[in-house]
């Protein structure tokens, strides 16, 4: 039985909102989950996520098992317990490190060196899954290979055979692992890059195995917006309508917007935290760079349309102090900003579902941030559209119970 139920509440042409509901309670959709790589979103704690509206935050496997290792985190009562976080988590593989890190992949699995002490670390479909179950996240990822772009076919072909394999194994050990928390949640992983023939096929074979959600991956790694969104508008009509579509590592605003409109439900990337801890904010008229000395005199919050307690307190002026001298105060009070324009932007693409107004949002997100590329969005003069432009729901974001100076 399928531990995760989705419940579409309303539709404009591919795009969908609702819930999912799990064996925890919901998340609502198009969601948006941070990533806390070590178990923490950096710079931030359980209770600002808490505040911030959060409902989904994912960990890194490939992080956790080496530090502190998975069987310390199954002794402290698994993630939720560990982190003091009581939403839904979600970890991924560590498919993704395989790419990142040039690991060694044969078709039994991958050998990498540890980040931490060079040592050999082995891990395979059926171990991943192991690891994950000790970890103890609401949804786990299976193990997929994952081509950097642009690629050959035959580096595409063998990416997409090998993931398929490895998702079937991951498949029948996830089924017979004891070591899970009950309820647990197995997505499957669609390769291909961004040949059509290629996601097709990964597609079809991925949904054979009954997965309980569907990862689309291989993306946002070297091509186009556009080559994405073609690969993507191949991929999704294969997808089950009654399981959860994450596009993995995506989280631009116009990307997260196209994907949507082609029926995307949940996204997850580390761009805006990141760009916050280097001083680029995302407000509702694009990108603002705050380590420009323009803003040292500037005693205006960050985006007079934002909700969050750091725009409700403290000025450009100040923040930019803070990341100048590399206060870590900044980390968190930029990270609070940023995270609350994209969840605004899930709350106002729900809305826009629920409406029939999507194609408004994303040409006004467009016209707004432009076309930036992979995650790096540009910065257009201009205002919003008012009536149909980004916007920040007020009611879901609160004070932090945390200090300012928390980390």
């Amino acid at each position: 039985m399928n531990p995760l139920l989705v419940e579409v509440t309303a539709t404009d042409g591919a795009a969908r909102c609702g819930r999912v509901v799990t064996p925890r309670g919901e998340y609502r959709v198009p969601a948006f989950m941070p990533v806390g790589t070590r178990g923490s979103v950096k710079g931030l704690d359980s209770s600002d996520l808490e505040a911030l509206g959060a409902e989904v935050v994912l960990a890194n496997t490939y992080h956790l098992m080496l530090r502190p290792g998975a069987d310390v985190v199954a002794d402290l009562g698994g993630l939720h317990r560990f982190t003091g976080w009581s939403g839904h988590t979600l970890t991924d593989s560590g498919g993704f490190q395989v790419h990142s890190l040039q690991s060694k992949v044969d078709d039994e699995g991958v050998t990498f060196a540890s980040i931490y002490d060079g040592s050999a670390v082995r891990l395979t479909p059926e171990s991943a899954v192991e690891v994950q179950g000790l970890l103890g996240a609401d949804i786990q990822m299976v193990l997929d290979v994952c081509a950097s772009l642009p690629a050959g076919p035959d580096v595409l072909d063998q990416a997409v055979d090998r993931t398929a394999a490895w998702a079937a194994r991951a498949r029948t050990r996830f089924d017979r692992l004891e070591r899970r928390p009950a309820g647990q949640a197995l997505f499957g992983i669609v390769q291909g890059g961004t040949d059509a023939g290629l996601r097709s096929i990964s597609a079809r074979r991925t949904v054979e195995l009954d997965f309980d959600g569907y990862g689309i991956g291989g993306l946002s790694v070297g091509e186009s917006r556009t080559e994405m969104l073609d690969a993507l508008a191949v991929t999704v009509p294969f997808l089950p309508v009654d399981r959860p579509r994450y596009l993995m590592g995506v989280g631009d605003p116009v990307g997260m917007l196209e994907a949507v409109a082609l029926g995307v439900d949940q996204f997850d990337c580390v761009a805006p935290t990141r760009a916050a801890r280097h001083g680029s904010i995302w407000t509702t008229s694009g990108r603002l760079n705050l380590r420009n000395a323009m803003h040292a005199r500037d005693d205006t919050p960050l985006d007079a349309a934002c909700p969050c307690p750091t725009c409700g307190r403290w000025s450009k002026g100040y923040l930019r102090h803070l990341l100048s001298v590399g206060e870590p105060t900044a980390v968190r009070l930029l990270s609070i900003h940023n995270l609350t324009f994209v969840f605004g932007l899930m709350d106002a693409a729900r809305a826009a579902i629920a409406a029939g107004t999507l194609d408004a949002l994303r040409a006004s997100t467009l016209a707004t941030w432009g076309d930036g590329e992979r995650g790096r969005p540009t910065s257009t003069a201009g205002g919003v559209n008012a009536r149909g432009g980004l916007g920040y729901s007020r009611s879901a974001v609160t004070t932090p119970t945390s200090s300012p100076d928390a980390r």
